[in-house]
């Protein structure tokens, strides 16, 4: 169950009757009971072996395949993705039982000007600027395992006017350029209102070092911990605001602070190296535990937003986390997190090293399942061929989390 390449037919075959209950469970919105079918038949296609996951390839691999049928399922026919997620999402928290919402982003490599959303653009699956699609994902997340819930497709501002591509895409016409913050933001938004229980969101610096998206968590009463960039502007916690002498005359003066902020690697470094402590977050592949020396100290983000917004009030407190290992001249690694004053160490170290889990599962969603085989040009083609692989990858992951289920394999 476990290859990056898919399953064989045997192995297919066992777990059939166990799937076919799981997509009727998670289909059942999908109002006809033909496309039902079809949707089950196109999960299979994902799972099974093959190099390439797009519907031709997949047809020719399945014995009960109809090209045409598969084709009018994923790119034409009208059913609503949402409530396919929705019941996804319920199903996999319940089974998962995460520790956190892992905010990311992927790329899907293309060839021409036409797929939804396509642009010569940065994606961090290339590692470079290249022709591609954007989506950004919410993932439940725990050690053991992770399943993507929430999904948007990312669309570049030359999608906004350009009328022809987007006529040719079928692309709503409220659907237009957002940040890719904003997208998931409107993810946590959609989780909640689905009423799924909020557990801490970890996020690397591309969403992280963007003021608005903590704020926006913040304002949704949401924990966090996130990547950033040692640069970014903060007081030590003992800073606090001033009040300059009243003059007599004119408006009293408001508080402020009287010196400029510092920057989170100049504190860390300020910290001291007697103050780190090794943890160990995780065994490794050799069953040897991965750690680091970290500290954690209480700090007072300080941009030149955050102080407007705070209008001479006191800055909110929050934890720096800060990676570094031994023999390095300074920290390599910056997290801030709004987690409660109580918290340890240990657990501030073990949600930022979470998001390795995703990583590693991203390759059996785009290696095994063909997250990024789609050759669709339509948006609701991308968000159903998007929604099948997670499905598909929620079953693979329920049955390597059921023991029985593992041992009869």
């Amino acid at each position: 169950m476990g290859k990056v390449t898919g399953l064989e037919p045997r192995e297919l075959a066992h777990v059939r009757a166990r799937l076919v209950e799981f997509a009727g469970e998670v289909l059942a919105s999908i109002p006809r009971r033909d496309s039902r079918g079809w949707g089950e038949c196109y999960l299979r296609g994902l799972m099974l072996d093959g190099r390439r996951k797009s519907i031709q390839p997949m047809d020719e691999r399945l014995e009960d395949g109809d090209e045409q049928c598969l084709q009018q399922f994923v790119n034409q026919s009208p059913w609503d993705w949402t409530p396919v997620r929705e019941r996804l999402a319920k199903r996999m928290v319940s089974e998962i039982e995460p520790e956190g919402f892992v905010i990311d982003d992927t790329g899907f490599p293309k060839f021409g000007t036409d797929s939804v959303g396509v642009a010569h653009q940065y994606s961090g699956t290339l590692g470079k600027v290249g022709n591609c699609q954007v989506g950004v994902s919410i993932t439940a997340c725990t050690d053991r395992a992770s399943c993507p819930l929430d999904w948007r497709l990312f669309l570049p501002e030359s999608w906004d006017t350009d009328t022809e591509r987007r006529a040719r895409a079928h692309l709503p016409a409220d659907e237009r350029h957002r940040p890719k913050w904003e997208l998931a933001l409107e993810c946590l938004d959609e989780l909640d209102e689905w009423e799924i229980a909020p557990v801490p969101v970890l996020a690397d610096a591309g969403y992280g070092d963007i003021t608005d998206f903590r704020t926006g968590l913040e304002q949704r009463g949401l924990d966090y911990v996130v990547q950033v960039k040692g640069t970014t502007s903060a007081f030590a916690e003992h800073v606090s605001t001033e009040t300059p002498d009243y003059s007599g005359r004119g408006r009293p003066p408001a508080a402020r602070y009287r010196e400029g902020p510092s920057s989170l690697r100049a504190l860390a470094l300020e910290s001291g190296e007697d103050q780190l402590v090794e943890v160990a977050w995780r065994e490794g592949s050799r069953e040897r535990p991965l750690g680091s020396r970290f500290v954690a100290l209480r700090i007072r983000p300080a941009n030149l937003k955050l102080r407007r917004a705070a209008a001479g009030g006191e800055l909110a407190l929050r934890w720096l986390l800060c990676e570094w290992p031994e023999g390095a001249a300074e920290p390599v690694k910056y997290w801030l997190a709004n987690l409660d004053e109580d918290t340890d160490l240990e657990r501030l170290v073990h949600l930022a090293k979470l998001r390795w889990r995703i990583e590693h599962d991203y390759r059996e969603l785009k290696d095994a399942l063909g997250l990024d085989h789609f050759e669709g040009r339509s948006f609701r083609g991308w968000h159903h061929h998007v929604t099948l692989v997670a499905v598909a990858h929620g079953f693979l992951t329920i049955e390597r989390l059921n023991p029985k289920a593992r041992a009869a394999a």
